[in-house]
């Protein structure tokens, strides 16, 4: 029997992440499910979440009200879509909600506005992966474009063929880190893309390079090439379980916090 904690509404309940978030928060002792969320005409909706990812049945159905699935919740656990998450962070700040967002693809535009919800009452964490490791990896990252300043970086990822935008969100939270540590802004120093005659490699760039095949999870290595050596910082993620672990230990840690907008680094207390 689970015991009750907070109580955990998962979006995209239909999706792999929604799968994997569902049967964390079942698992795990201090969180309930709450609720499961999918986009209405959504194959799964209406379904039991438990057996829509090969559980017992929780007596929670599928379901595409989004209001009456954030009634009386606690936490929002988010891997879907820019518009929806939007939406979702709105809802999250006129409830006080913690909202947990691991969607990836955000236009400027969209994380304004998430940052609006962070500063209208909402407990937000927002990061381009949520598994411990790659969030070490970004740290380490960091250091090393910072120490190594004048060698030449490269992020290569890749992952499964139905990955709907590149680079990942976690590619680009490597090179954010990267120009974090070169104190240069990643916008105006990134190169997406190289092809044709492009010339010799312009000093001070980030690139990245995007495979997709398969039934990759994510595999991502950063690679920091200098005179005569290179050192490459690699994480390959095996199993999405680590994503929904790492969005469960920061909605934990959310709870606890004022409202405001939080990243994965702060969860770790890799900010201190």
């Amino acid at each position: 029997m689970q015991m009750a904690g907070l109580k955990v509404v998962v979006a995209g309940a239909g999706g792999r992440m929604g799968a994997a978030n569902i049967r964390a928060v079942t698992a795990h002792p201090h969180l309930e499910l709450h609720a499961a969320l999918e986009r209405a005409g959504s194959a799964a909706a209406g379904r039991d979440a438990g057996s829509l990812v090969g559980l017992e049945p929780l007596g929670v159905e599928v379901t595409s009200d989004f209001a009456a699935a954030v009634q009386g919740a606690d936490v929002i656990i988010d891997f879907t879509a820019p518009g929806p998450t939007v939406e979702h962070a709105q809802a999250a700040a006129a409830q006080g909600l913690v909202h947990i967002i691991g969607t990836t693809g955000c236009s400027e535009a969209d994380d304004r506005a998430v940052t609006q919800a962070a500063q209208a009452g909402a407990r937000i964490v927002k990061s381009g992966n949520f598994s411990m490791g790659m969030v070490l990896l970004a740290s380490l990252v960091k250091k090393a474009a910072a120490a190594l300043a004048e060698y030449d970086i490269e992020i290569l990822e890749m992952h499964h063929g139905r990955k709907v935008d590149a680079p990942s969100g976690s590619a680009l939270m490597l090179g954010e880190a990267a120009a974090a540590g070169r104190e240069i802004d990643l916008k105006q120093h990134s190169v997406r893309v190289r092809d044709g005659h492009t010339g010799p490699r312009e000093a001070g760039t980030i690139g990245f390079a995007t495979l997709r095949g398969g039934t990759v999870v994510g595999d991502h290595s950063v690679i920091l090439a200098g005179p005569s050596e290179r050192v490459e910082l690699s994480h390959r993620a095996e199993d999405r379980a680590i994503f929904a672990n790492g969005a469960l230990r920061a909605a934990l840690w959310a709870h606890e916090q004022a409202p405001g907008l939080y990243s994965m680094a702060d969860v770790l207390g890799l900010n201190d």
